[in-house]
C-alpha cells in the first residue's frame, strides 16, 4: 500500500473544491472554532483515525464561539483536500442546532448522535468518518469547516430529501452564512 501512495504522492484534490471555498458558504470569520484534542494544524490523535489505521472512528470534541443571534442552524463539514481524488473527500456532513457551542468526543456517531446533531451522508456512509490516508502518500490535512446559516437546510439541491442527499447536494442547499469558522488537523500514516 506505501508503493500506491508513493505512485500517488503528487495527486490531491486540492483545496480550491473546499467547502470553505463555495461561493455560497462565504461569510465572516468570526466563529473560533478549536477542540481540545488537537491544535490548529497539529496531528490529529490516533483515537481519531478510521478503525482500518489503527483508530476508533471517534470524533473529536470541538468547541467554538457562540453563533449570531439570527443563526437558523449551524452546518459542519470535514473533508480532506489531500485525497488523491478529483474532489475534496467528506469525512462528515452535519446538521446542528444553533444554540450547540460545543461537541463532546464521538457526539457525530451516526448511530449515537449527542443532542442537536444530525449526521448526513459522507464520502462513504453516515456520520464522522476517521482519516484513513494512503500509506506513504504524506500528510493529509483535514478541515473542520462550520458555517451559521440563516434559513435550515431541509433537502438537498435537487429536492433530494436529506437522509440520501450527497454531501454536494447539501452544500449546495445552504443558503447565506452569517459567520463561520475552521480547524485544520494533520494525520499520515507512513
Amino acid at each position: 500500500m506505501a508503493l500506491l501512495g508513493k505512485l500517488l504522492k503528487n495527486r490531491r484534490a486540492g483545496q480550491a473544491g473546499l467547502a470553505w471555498n463555495s461561493p455560497n458558504l462565504g461569510g465572516e470569520n468570526t466563529l473560533a472554532l478549536s477542540s481540545p484534542d488537537f491544535e490548529e494544524e497539529a496531528t490529529m490523535p490516533t483515537v481519531h483515525t478510521a478503525t482500518r489505521a489503527g483508530g476508533k472512528d471517534l470524533s473529536p470534541a470541538l468547541t467554538w464561539s457562540p453563533a449570531p443571534e439570527a443563526t437558523a442552524q449551524l452546518l459542519l463539514v470535514v473533508e480532506d483536500p489531500d485525497a488523491p481524488t478529483p474532489a475534496p473527500f467528506v469525512h462528515c456532513v452535519a446538521l446542528l442546532d444553533p444554540s450547540v457551542t460545543s461537541l463532546a468526543q464521538g457526539a457525530l456517531d451516526a448511530e449515537n448522535p449527542a443532542d442537536g446533531v444530525r449526521p448526513l451522508r459522507s464520502g462513504t456512509g453516515r456520520g464522522y468518518l476517521g482519516p484513513a490516508p494512503i500509506r506513504g502518500h504524506g500528510p493529509h490535512r483535514y478541515v473542520f469547516q462550520l458555517f451559521a446559516l440563516t434559513t435550515p437546510i431541509t433537502s438537498g439541491s435537487s429536492g433530494a430529501a436529506l437522509a440520501g442527499a450527497k454531501p454536494r447536494d447539501v452544500l449546495a442547499a445552504a443558503g447565506d452564512v452569517l459567520a463561520r469558522g475552521r480547524l485544520d488537523g494533520m494525520y499520515e500514516r507512513a
